[in-house]
């Protein structure tokens, strides 16, 4: 994948990741609704993973494929559930 995350940023209601392609992809954090309910002071403390493929919160144990954001999927824990 050439789209790869270099940095997270928040606003009050959108997670903004910043791509080595010089994009800027905003997205509702109303898809995610861990990071929505978190605490605002958490939502720094992520990692980039994958060499930029994926984004950890490993206290929010939230993980994000960038790919997957791209393609405008959200929070697939509902749906892993569901298919168990």
């Amino acid at each position: 994948m050439s789209s790869l995350a270099r940095a997270v940023n928040f606003d009050k209601d959108m997670m903004w990741v910043d791509l080595a392609d010089g994009r800027k992809l905003g997205v509702p954090l109303a898809y995610f609704p861990r990071l929505l309910n978190a605490a605002p002071e958490k939502l720094p403390h992520y990692e980039i993973s994958g060499g930029g493929t994926g984004l950890h919160w490993d206290e929010l144990d939230e993980d994000i494929s960038v790919e997957y954001l791209l393609l405008g999927v959200g929070d697939r824990t509902h749906a892993n559930k569901a298919a168990a």
